[in-house]
This record gives C-alpha cells, structure tokens and sequence, in this order.
C-alpha cells in the first residue's frame, strides 16, 4: 500500500531545495541599487566605448580545445569512485580501470595528433 507519511522527508526536502533560490532571487532584488542611465545600457560597463560590431568569429581551435579540456574533465572524475573502493573492488576492477586509463590516453594521443591541443 502507497504511504505517503514515509516521504516526509522528501517532501521537505523538496520544498527548501525549491524555496532557497527563489529566496535568493527575491533577496537580491530587494537589496541590489537600481541606477538606470547611459552606461547600464552600454554593451560593456568598462568604461571604454566598443569599437565595432559585438559578433566576431572564433577559430574552431578554441572550441576543439575546450571540448577536449571538458571529456578529459568529466572523463576522470569517474576515477574517483574507483579510486575510494579500490580495496574491495580487486583485481578485476584495476584491470577495468586500467583500461578506461588507457582508452582515455589513446584519445589525448589522438587529439594531440589532429592538432587539437595546438592553441594558435
């Protein structure tokens, strides 16, 4: 039978989780200074005017390299679980984990390769 007194945690939990941001939305819009005038609608609030159109084309280098930088990234964080229960895991997982090293190293040769990791 379905009984929704055990899911009291989740639901408080679900409702602080939902009530913090939009505590801290509303706060910020009460206390930050509202000032309108000619620099707020500036494209850049430096101080110095632009000088040319805002939409320049980026070399597709920059966009390779952070792609690289992100699933090498994301890529050994899932080292982290392995590396933590190392001990009960045994060798079959070392041999798993040494593996996934080296499939992420053959991906590092071969980026390095095509010239993804050249920055100019």
């Amino acid at each position: 039978m379905f009984l929704l007194y055990e899911y009291d945690i989740f639901w408080a939990f679900l409702i602080i989780s939902s009530a913090i941001p939009v505590l801290a939305f509303l706060i910020s819009g009460v206390l930050s200074p509202i000032r309108k005038g000619p620099e707020k609608l500036s494209s850049y609030e430096s101080g110095i005017e632009p000088i040319g159109d805002a939409w320049l084309q980026f070399r597709i280098r920059y966009y390779m390299f952070a792609l690289v930088f992100v699933v090498f990234d994301v890529e050994t964080v899932f080292l982290y679980p392995w590396a933590m229960s190392f001990d009960v895991l045994g060798v079959s997982a070392f041999i798993e984990a040494f593996i996934f090293v080296l499939i992420l190293i053959l991906g590092l040769v071969y980026a390095w390769r095509k010239g993804a990791l050249e920055w100019s």
